[in-house]
């Protein structure tokens, strides 16, 4: 059980800002009174947790000063990747005797293998070490630089670059550089040159980067002064980057769900006509063929008091007088015409004269005979009959 702490005690840490001790102090006190430690070596360790936070906390506040990726930490390098490199020349890039020496760090390699990731995390062991370091990807440092000329703090920025300890260029060469951003870059690698060391990533090779300049002299300088005194570090393999698209996407086909098969909406059964018994396959339902509406079959009403009371709104006389008589048996199969008391019920429910109705069997939206449609619903159909009627 850990012991309390006085509250005096506490304010008077905070006054003199060892606030953040108290996280600790329960713990280190049971420590001491575990194995006896005297007053002279607990008072050490306090003050030894101390330094370590205060260390820990202006690392990575310069850190974020320097403009470095704080989840870039050597120790949060994946092990596992694909990509290889120089081992034995990473261990002594490591060691960060080419900042003493004031040498130079080529990192070159394809899209995604991990370049900018080895920078950053040398920036953070300099950092760490009270080396002062600026991280800054090419193309935005020569937008600032361009944009410095216009405000007359063109000199300033170039100082700044010129006094860090480490300075770290992403992604060099990725465009082309015109007149002023090759004087720039000739000015930063002239006056670091054996002075101060730079880092520099890159998709290309020093030898290309000569075309992308606009001067060709001033160009070839700043290269060569660059890579004498540089190590050069050559990345190879896969992309981190697809690594990790490709296990989302095998999340997401974890989380997907069998989707229900839906049944065709045209796949209609037709029901039994008078004095036939039709037997449909449970697996093969019939289709009613129904070439003169888009959306498909007409599915037929069972009653035409059922339809009646299921629709809202009465069908066209075109649709729903044929639908009526097919299933009513109304309809004279040889001649077509409609016996005078189905007409006198149908024209009353629908609001259409008797006298008008001179052809209902199958009606075409048109208002023409349709004896495609007839044969096909009836199976009856008198070919020397008339072949088109109209509602008059």
């Amino acid at each position: 059980m850990n012991p309390t702490i006085d509250a005096d005690l506490i304010a008077t840490l905070r006054k003199l800002k060892l606030g953040r001790l108290a996280d600790t102090l329960p713990e280190r006190l049971a420590l001491a009174k575990t194995n006896k430690l005297s007053h002279a070596e607990f008072l050490q360790i306090l003050l030894s947790d101390e330094v370590t936070r205060r260390d820990a906390a202006s690392a990575d506040r310069r850190g974020r000063t320097a403009g470095l990726d704080p989840t870039m930490h050597l120790d949060r390098w994946d092990a596992t990747t694909d990509t290889t490199f120089d081992h034995k020349l990473w261990d002594e890039l490591c060691s960060l005797r080419f900042v003493e020496a004031a040498n130079n760090v080529l990192i070159m390699g394809p899209v995604g293998v991990g370049k900018t990731f080895l920078a950053t995390a040398l920036g953070h062991i300099a950092v760490r070490r009270h080396h002062s370091v600026h991280f800054e990807r090419a193309d935005r440092l020569h937008k600032r630089l361009r944009a410095a000329r216009l405000d007359n703090s063109h000199d300033a920025e170039l100082r700044k670059l010129l006094r860090v300890d480490l300075l770290i260029i992403d992604d060099f060469a990725l465009g082309g550089l015109n007149q002023a951003d090759t004087d720039d870059l000739y000015e930063i690698v002239v006056e670091r040159h054996r002075s101060a060391p730079t880092i520099v990533t890159s998709n290309r090779e020093p030898v290309e980067w000569l075309a992308l300049m606009a001067d060709p002299l001033l160009a070839q300088s700043a290269v060569d002064r660059l890579k004498s005194a540089a190590y050069e570090l050559v990345v190879e393999g896969d992309s981190y980057r697809n690594r990790q698209k490709r296990r989302l996407r095998a999340r997401r086909r974890r989380r997907q769900l069998p989707q229900p098969t839906k049944a065709h909406p045209h796949h209609l059964t037709t029901p039994p006509v008078d004095g036939q018994h039709h037997v449909a396959d449970d697996n093969t339902p019939q289709v009613v063929p129904c070439t003169w509406r888009n959306p498909g079959p007409l599915q037929l009403a069972s009653d035409s008091r059922d339809l009646g009371r299921d629709v809202e709104r009465p069908a066209p006389p075109s649709q729903a007088l044929s639908v009526d008589l097919l299933q009513t048996r109304d309809v004279d199969v040889h001649t077509g015409r409609v016996q005078a008391s189905s007409a006198h019920h149908l024209g009353t429910q629908y609001g259409t004269q008797p006298d008008c109705i001179h052809r209902v069997d199958t009606v075409h939206p048109n208002g023409c005979f349709d004896p495609c449609a007839y044969e096909a619903l009836t199976g009856v159909i008198d070919r020397n009959d008339e072949k088109r009627a109209r509602f008059q």
